[in-house]
């Protein structure tokens, strides 16, 4: 994945967020952009186990996770932390801005 400077990465954040007055409404304002731009389903590894990213959805709780699927078996991984491959898929740039902005 091409790396963002910062400056980049902040203008996707303001793209994400205008508009939104609190924390909820700007993850709904990522969760809208990157439902739009990111190339899903796709292939990763977590944990060294090879699973199917099949959605990102938001939680109850406020938190963007991607549904991961493996024989089967449904996990929720928060966006944050899901490991992206290598090459990521298209759109991967607005996880990376979305781990800017919630501080991870």
């Amino acid at each position: 994945m091409e790396k963002r400077s910062g400056a980049e990465l902040d203008v996707l954040i303001e793209e994400a967020t205008v508009d939104t007055y609190d924390e909820v409404e700007a993850v709904n304002g990522f969760l809208g952009i990157i439902d739009e731009y990111l190339d899903v389903p796709f292939t990763t590894t977590v944990r060294g186990v090879e699973v199917n990213v099949a959605e990102i959805r938001l939680t109850n709780d406020s938190r963007i996770v991607a549904r991961c699927v493996r024989n089967g078996l449904r996990q929720d991984i928060g966006l944050a932390e899901l490991p992206l491959p290598q090459p990521p898929p298209a759109g991967a740039h607005w996880v990376e801005a979305y781990r800017r902005w919630s501080g991870c």
